[in-house]
């Protein structure tokens, strides 16, 4: 009999230890519209599945478990940011032909870690989202021309918004912040502009004519 109460005890803290919690979904997210002058160069984004789909999930001990699924939002806002930045972007994938597309640059971000606390965790009422993006950039002949880490970071509070609308702000703050960073300190970080030096340079060779 006490070994029955026992367990019913234990199942009934798990139980207990499990409720609460959500799963949060974000959708579309977006950024302004940058004013900025565009580098003059074409550059492909090819995204990684698990970029393009990129669903995070965490059990905060003896709490709730929460998730967060960023759906295509990444796929999303980078799009646009990248479109914003370069004279002429488009989205390849594993099967493009990077040389009849005559590409400057090849660019792969990925997610390298992602992270949240809630307000029980903090003991404050504010949702805060961590994300660490790599921007990796390659030339057309697959060589790495930078790998660049970003950690980029939101928060969003409960009383403006609630929960799960909290945690999904956090989310996006953190990915906009992302897009600033990437707008101010890429060129500086990665040297992308020069890949135009090297574009001019190989069009001047190609045109000059050979000796009689």
């Amino acid at each position: 009999m006490y070994c029955r109460l026992r367990i019913l005890f234990c199942l009934t803290l798990f139980i207990c230890g499990c409720a609460g919690g959500s799963a949060v979904v974000l959708e579309n997210a977006t950024i302004p519209v940058p004013l900025i002058d565009q580098i003059p160069l074409k550059v492909g984004a090819r995204y990684p599945e698990v970029f393009n789909h990129f669903m995070h999930e965490e059990q905060i001990i003896g709490k709730e478990k929460w998730s967060i699924d960023l759906g295509q939002s990444n796929r999303l806002l980078f799009t646009q940011l990248f479109s914003s930045m370069f004279s002429d972007f488009m989205v390849i994938d594993a099967d493009s032909d990077l040389d009849a597309l005559m590409l400057d640059a090849i660019i792969e971000p990925s997610i390298d870690a992602f992270e949240f606390s809630v307000p029980s965790q903090s003991q404050t009422d504010e949702f805060a989202v961590w994300i660490r993006y790599r921007i990796k950039i390659l030339d057309t002949a697959g060589s790495t021309v930078a790998n660049w880490p970003i950690a980029a970071y939101g928060k969003s509070r409960t009383a403006t918004f609630g929960n799960d609308a909290a945690l999904q702000r956090a989310a996006e703050l953190a990915m906009r912040d992302a897009a600033a960073l990437i707008i101010l300190q890429m060129n500086k970080a990665t040297t992308i502009r020069n890949l135009n030096s090297q574009r001019t340079a190989r069009s001047t060779e190609s045109s000059t004519p050979l000796p009689e």
